[in-house]
């Protein structure tokens, strides 16, 4: 199972549109995540067009037609695997241990709202994945969203991709 990690987003303030390589990825994901921040409901009008499947959920920069229509937390099973997604997980440090006891008996969880990229697993196994954003780097030397494979209880071939700068 072919998975598309995004967040994020913010349109249409940070960027008029999601980059080219980020929409062509969507029509080979089994299931597209995205973990909030999207701003505006177009973007989730187009992603649920386009994707087969979509897991979402809404950010502290999303207003409430957005939060009508997400939950805050949202979990699902993925190629045997436990997901859950959430925008918020507060500061990194100390990150692994409170996921680790917010979200009980998960395998994976997909978070945002940093615009960080981050990839970590904390003691007891829970894998931590913030794929960053694609259209706000902030400090970041690059846009970025994350592909996976989700397969037999495996996360496997898990990728930071960097976005062409704007304007290059």
């Amino acid at each position: 199972m072919r998975l598309l990690l995004m967040s994020d987003t913010h349109l249409p303030k940070r960027a008029r549109e999601l980059p080219g390589e980020l929409l062509d990825q969507v029509s080979y994901a089994d299931v597209v995540i995205h973990a909030g921040d999207w701003v505006d409901t177009a973007t989730l009008d187009l992603l649920e067009a386009r994707a087969q499947r979509l897991i979402g959920v809404y950010g502290n920069n999303d207003g409430a037609g957005l939060r009508a229509r997400l939950p805050e937390v949202a979990r699902a099973e993925l190629g045997g695997l436990r997901f859950a997604v959430v925008h918020e997980t507060g500061p990194s440090q100390g990150r692994e241990r409170r996921c680790a006891e917010r979200f009980p008996g998960l395998d994976v969880l997909v978070f945002g709202h940093s615009h960080i990229p981050w990839d970590t697993t904390a003691p007891g196994g829970l894998r931590l994945l913030n794929p960053g954003s694609p259209t706000d780097r902030r400090r970041q030397p690059y846009c970025t969203y994350m592909t996976a494979e989700a397969s037999g209880g495996e996360l496997t071939e898990v990728a930071l991709h960097r976005l062409p700068r704007r304007g290059n």
